[in-house]
């Protein structure tokens, strides 16, 4: 008798973890993935006859870099991307992937003056995609520029919401304070978005991730971590970084959660949840090289010269429950 209870327990617990699946959700700035057109945008340097001579055969091996790096993700929900010129290039890579043939797309084009945009990828076999959007601003100052958009799409899986929001925040350029309040102009954009939901539903599920061009102890990621949880630190990875500058490194590429991810009443409902210190820095082999004496990423170019490296990016994912 005591046999069968205990045969009994062993399998509720095993029927529980096969009910679970167990999903990543992860985001990888690619560097400048161009494609070889001449269009709208100021897209000269990747050009077949720009300075960076960008041509179908890069082109194509870019796509095929990418890919291995997906290939290298377990079984991805959502893929959020920075860096890339349009919705064909996106689609294109999803065209070179077995992995990714099943998925969906959501891109808007932005008004940033090179054409950079954002996109996520998602699994349209276990996520239906309810709304979608952008939120678009301009830079402070005179001269107002535009910059890239922040997307994001509102996704139903059984009967939960869960809403992904893709960023790339102003760079750095000019140096990080001269250029700090452009970020903070993204974040307070961002911030707006996420206060609606969370206002509307105290418990919404979201999921921000992108490239801040900020570290976490930053005053732009700062804001947002006020309503989200971080879950991509130091830590997170072999290097104590996404990215290396002048031979130090941090992190640049964050992932942050609602409450609603995270809290023990929604795990207790068998609900869409995080899975705790989930948060990864990959550093697969091939992204990394030896510059100087030092490891760095492996950047498809170092200037104008052709290195024929994947990024200088390191790609970052969380793992989620699904019930």
């Amino acid at each position: 008798m005591k046999f069968l209870n205990i045969f009994a327990f062993t399998l509720v617990i095993a029927t529980s973890l096969q009910a679970q699946s167990t999903r990543e959700i992860a985001f990888y700035n690619v560097e400048n993935l161009f494609d070889t057109l001449d269009g709208a945008n100021d897209d000269a340097e990747f050009l077949p006859a720009g300075k960076n001579a960008w041509n179908s055969a890069r082109y194509n091996e870019k796509l095929d870099h990418i890919n291995k790096v997906f290939d290298n993700f377990s079984n991805p929900l959502f893929i959020g991307m920075c860096e890339i010129e349009n919705a064909t290039v996106v689609r294109d890579v999803m065209k070179h992937s077995v992995k990714l043939n099943n998925y969906g797309l959501v891109h808007y084009e932005s008004a940033d003056a090179r054409g950079i945009d954002v996109a996520l990828i998602y699994d349209s076999s276990t996520m239906i995609l309810k709304e979608s959007g952008f939120i678009r601003f301009s830079l402070p100052g005179e001269e107002s520029k535009a910059t890239r958009d922040i997307v994001w799409g509102k996704f139903s899986y059984k009967k939960e919401t869960i809403i992904v929001m893709v960023n790339h925040w102003p760079s750095r350029s000019g140096g990080q304070e001269a250029s700090e309040p452009n970020r903070l102009e993204a974040a307070k954009n961002a911030r707006t978005f996420i206060d609606s939901l969370l206002s509307e539903n105290k418990n919404a599920k979201i999921v921000f991730m992108g490239d801040l061009n900020d570290y976490p102890t930053n005053k732009a990621p700062q804001s947002v971590a006020e309503k989200l949880t971080p879950q991509i630190t130091a830590l997170s990875g072999d290097f104590g970084g996404t990215y290396n500058y002048k031979g130090e490194w941090d992190v640049l590429d964050h992932i942050m959660v609602s409450n609603g991810m995270i809290n023990k009443k929604c795990k207790q409902k068998k609900s869409i949840s995080l899975i705790p210190n989930s948060g990864e820095i990959h550093a697969f082999d091939f992204l990394l090289e030896e510059y100087k004496g030092q490891v760095v990423p492996f950047r498809t170019y170092g200037g104008s010269k052709y290195l024929g490296g994947y990024s200088d990016h390191l790609p970052v994912s969380i793992e989620v429950s699904l019930p």
